[in-house]
């Protein structure tokens, strides 16, 4: 509506312009010069107003840009004029400028409800350039470092350089663990870093958060699981000793008084021998047991090296044949790609895929057709893994989340050591170990 406005202003101008010229031409070749002069003059005049009124028009435009740009929404132009296509135009602005003040208070808003977001964030936030200034930190990493304010990454050389150093070393996506110690007591932090692109700058984004309460929930839950199955192992090695001693105790002693070498028989000496006997042989298995757990808290650190993974499979594969031949139950390996190479301790790896393979062996005993594959290879995301996987019963779901605490067992023999063993070398190793059970049951090895 306003541009039509304008448009045919400027039409009816341009026409009155011309009609004037054409008249003015007309008068002097007619020699009538006092008539042409006076149209000359409306000529003149006309063009100066059609100057005018698009000068206007232009400097109404810059105005009302120049205060957007400059973020001033109090500019107002009048709207009750005698042209009515500047009325409209002025109206119209006026308009756009109010939407535009909508839009930035709207904006505001949500940056106010955003910053206060990242305030009471328990996690703590901070972003970097590329110069390494840092654009803006949250209270709660200013808190868990315990400096404020923080400008530059080069300040966290003055909390730590060690904490310094972690942060130039930190890959993208990646994450850290890092103990930081202050006046204030020891935390365990993660970090991790997010590279994103704001306005066509490249920024990053570092996560730290505090995951002490996590750590000491953890390890408190785990010194449960363990006591618990300490108890109940050691009870169960202890109550017939208890029981046994009791029973072998009353042929020698009735009363307060000892009995007398004549009172026996050969019934309570075969008895007694046959308790010893006994008592012996639990005594062995308690002896085991902490032998057991000494293994568990001795495992030496890896002595790594760059091995084949085929390899490892063909070996593993060989010694499990042992305990699968004649038992209807089928045994393949598999690397890819062929030349794939892990960087591990061979026989502590070795170790652990043996382990794995015999309790599928065992999970697969009274089976018609038993399967155990052993796969290796590599993750969407460039990790490295291996696999062991049988189509035995499974794993209970309550089950899941203790088969990997030690001395836990469902076995009647054994010592419950295999699977947290194999864990604590998956972490010496930097990576990981985890089982899914549903129709298979797959343990899966991970390297960093």
């Amino acid at each position: 509506m306003v541009s039509k406005s304008i448009y045919y202003q400027l039409v009816f101008r341009i026409i009155l312009i011309a009609v004037c010229a054409l008249l003015t031409a007309f008068l002097i070749a007619k020699e009538h010069y006092l008539l042409g002069f006076i149209l000359s003059l409306v000529f003149i005049g006309q063009t100066y107003g059609l100057i005018h009124y698009v000068n206007q028009t232009n400097r109404k435009i810059a105005y009302f840009f120049d205060a957007i740009k400059n973020e001033d929404f109090t500019l107002r132009f009048p709207e009750k004029l005698s042209v009515k296509s500047i009325e409209e135009l002025n109206h119209s602005l006026n308009m756009l400028n109010t939407m535009i003040q909508d839009i930035h208070v709207k904006k505001q808003a949500q940056e106010q409800y955003y910053q206060e977001i990242l305030r009471q964030a328990d996690i703590g936030i901070f972003t970097v350039n590329e110069k390494g200034h840092i654009l803006y930190a949250n209270p709660t990493v200013q808190n868990l470092l315990n400096y404020k304010p923080l400008n530059h990454v080069k300040q966290l050389k003055l909390i730590d350089p060690k904490l310094y150093g972690l942060f130039e070393s930190l890959e993208p996506f990646e994450s850290t663990l890092y103990a930081l110690e202050n006046e204030r007591g020891k935390k365990e932090l993660t970090l991790k870093c997010t590279p994103i692109a704001i306005e066509g700058k490249q920024l990053l984004l570092v996560i730290v958060h505090d995951i002490q309460k996590e750590l000491d929930d953890k390890e408190t839950d785990s010194w449960v699981k363990l006591i618990r199955v300490l108890t109940h192992e050691i009870m169960n090695t202890i109550t017939p000793i208890t029981s046994i001693s009791e029973s072998i105790l009353k042929y020698f002693k009735k009363g307060n008084e000892l009995s007398k070498p004549e009172e026996f028989g050969e019934l309570q000496i075969k008895n007694s021998a046959k308790g010893l006997e006994v008592i012996k042989e639990q005594g062995n298995d308690l002896m085991s047991f902490v032998q057991s757990y000494r293994t568990f808290l001795s495992v030496p650190e890896p002595d790594r090296e760059l091995i084949p993974a085929s390899k490892i499979l063909e070996k593993v594969r060989l010694l499990l044949q042992e305990y699968t031949n004649g038992h209807n139950i089928s045994l393949e390996i598999s690397s890819e790609p062929k030349d794939l190479e892990l960087y591990i301790d061979e026989k502590q790896l070795t170790q652990i895929l043996l382990n794995l393979g015999k309790n599928a062996k065992q999970s697969l005993e009274g089976q018609d057709s038993g399967s155990i594959i052993i796969k290796a290879g590599i993750e969407q995301q460039g990790k490295k893994y291996i696999t062991v996987t049988d189509n035995g019963p499974g794993i209970s779901p309550e089950m899941l989340d203790e088969v990997f605490v030690p001395f836990f067992t469902t076995k009647s023999t054994g010592t419950g050591i295999g699977l947290s063993l194999s864990k604590q070398i998956m972490r010496m190793h930097g990576g990981s170990i985890r089982v899914a059970s549903n129709e298979t049951t797959t343990f899966t090895l991970t390297f960093q």
